[in-house]
This record gives C-alpha cells, structure tokens and sequence, in this order.
C-alpha cells in the first residue's frame, strides 16, 4: 500500500493493487485509512520558531571555540 503511495509499483502490481482494492473491502478500508493519514501528514509542514532560527544563526557567527 506504501508503495502505491508514493508510486514505487511497476505497472502490472498497480493494476494487481487496483483489482485488489476493488474486490476486498477490507483491504479498501485499510487502504483509505492509510491515505488519510499519508494526506494529513503531507498537509502539515513544520517549521521552527522564528527565535530558533535567529539563535541557530547568531551561533554560526560566532568566532571558533567561543560558546554560550
């Protein structure tokens, strides 16, 4: 189901996939189930703080061997 997800199936397991899902309402649920969560996740993009960011920055600008 993973692969089919992120389209790493050969043409010939695609189809064998579709006919699958289409026959076993078991294995269609589950596969639903498993998109929703795939579509949720690439919904939700972190970022960090702005404060974060200016911190990871301020560090880098330090001289070598000075530390906070």
């Amino acid at each position: 189901m993973i692969r089919f997800l992120y389209n790493e199936m050969t043409t010939e397991e695609t189809q064998q996939f579709l006919q699958s899902i289409q026959q076993d309402w078991t294995l269609r649920e589950a596969f639903e189930r498993l998109k929703q969560s795939k579509d949720c996740l690439d919904s939700s993009v972190a970022s960090p703080r702005k404060s974060t960011v200016n911190a990871i920055l301020q560090y880098a600008e330090l001289p070598e061997g000075v530390t906070h």
